[in-house]
């Protein structure tokens, strides 16, 4: 599936990713390729992305790595939509 994740300064990741978790203001939840349609408000929390990531070097900074792989950006809120393997995260 494609992901994107939009800031107000820039776009700072677009590509294919194998899973996507986010902090929904009603929990953490995880949407994979094929996931149902939803948009969802998110919280302070952590952006986990799993797949083979290749960070623009001018935003790789504002990004982390887990013991376990995962790429991680922290955000303090923002909203996420999912629709046709699309998953747009507009973050603060």
């Amino acid at each position: 599936m494609y992901l994107e994740i939009v800031s107000p300064e820039a776009t700072l990741f677009a590509g294919e990713v194998t899973a996507v978790t986010v902090p929904g203001v009603d929990g953490e939840f995880q949407m994979l390729n094929n996931h149902a349609p939803i948009v969802s408000l998110l919280q302070e929390g952590k952006v986990r992305i799993k797949g083979n990531i290749v960070l623009d070097e001018v935003y790789g900074d504002k990004f982390s790595k887990a013991s376990n792989g995962d790429t991680i950006l922290e955000i303090s809120s923002g909203t996420v939509e999912m629709k046709n393997n699309k998953v747009i995260v507009l973050a603060d």
